[in-house]
């Protein structure tokens, strides 16, 4: 009971910036789909193999675009200079095809990616996802 906390950026300045122009095309392709930060992997997918869930529990995408019934979309991961370090390739790798076999679609935004790029990934997707997915 005596410990103290401190509030912590949940994205970063580029991240921000991807979530803002990810939110702004929604809104102008009128698709009513939201955007999420940070998400937990283990919150929205699930697995009947208790290793495979462990290996995803606790794995977080920086962005998740849900559907207006807040069923997952896609995940957006911004790929920035600091990002691989370590074990960062090996992580994406799971995180990615965690998704891919949940029907989860995943995008890498890199720093060469601006608004409009952002904006023609929701375009693709709101071409993509099925009507009862919308």
């Amino acid at each position: 009971m005596a410990a103290t906390f401190a509030k912590r950026r949940i994205l970063s300045k580029s991240e921000a910036q991807v979530f803002q122009a990810a939110e702004q095309a929604i809104k102008t392709q009128g698709l009513g789909w939201r955007v999420m930060a940070q998400v937990s992997l283990g919150e929205v997918l699930s697995s009947r193999d208790a290793t495979a869930y462990a290996a995803i529990n606790s794995k977080r995408v920086d962005l998740l675009v849900i559907s207006s019934g807040g069923e997952p979309i896609a995940a957006f991961e911004y790929q920035g200079s600091g990002h691989y370090q370590g074990s960062a390739p090996v992580r994406d790798a799971v995180k990615k095809e965690a998704l891919r076999r949940a029907g989860v679609r995943y995008v890498e935004i890199t720093p060469e990616h601006d608004a409009t790029d952002i904006a023609r990934e929701i375009a693709r997707l709101g071409g993509t996802v099925a009507p009862s997915a919308a």
